[in-house]
């Protein structure tokens, strides 16, 4: 048996703040609101998971990690420069600036509004 996760919930104060957040950040493609009422903005990760971000009025906040390759960490690093976005190397501290993450040759962690913290990592 094949399990593959196809969705997870993201709790934000600002689902729609969340989600640009993200997508923005990660390059990734923010879909139109779905669920009862639209109570949920999805983003696309890849082909099979979406996260489906959604309001709650005290969002307890999530630890998500991505893998990416060596250009799309290039990307996302110089995303997170121009938007002046904290980041660091290492989860006690999210805003040294640098990428030499203890699990894999270059990562970093970030956070958003929410205080979702998030983590993208690079095997070079």
């Amino acid at each position: 048996m094949t399990v593959t996760l196809n969705h997870a919930i993201v709790p934000a104060r600002d689902n729609a703040e969340a989600a640009d957040f993200l997508a923005g950040i990660l390059g990734l493609r923010r879909l139109p609101p779905d669920g009862v009422d639209g109570k949920f903005v999805p983003v696309a990760v890849n082909d099979s998971l979406t996260l489906q971000f959604m309001t709650v009025p005290d969002a307890e906040p999530h630890h998500l990690a991505f893998d990416v390759t060596p250009a799309e960490f290039d990307e996302v690093l110089a995303r997170l420069r121009d938007r002046g976005v904290p980041f660091g190397s290492n989860p006690r501290e999210p805003d040294n600036g640098r990428v030499d993450h203890p699990l894999c040759p270059r990562g970093l962690f970030f956070s958003d509004a929410s205080g979702n913290f998030y983590e993208v990592m690079s095997p070079e």
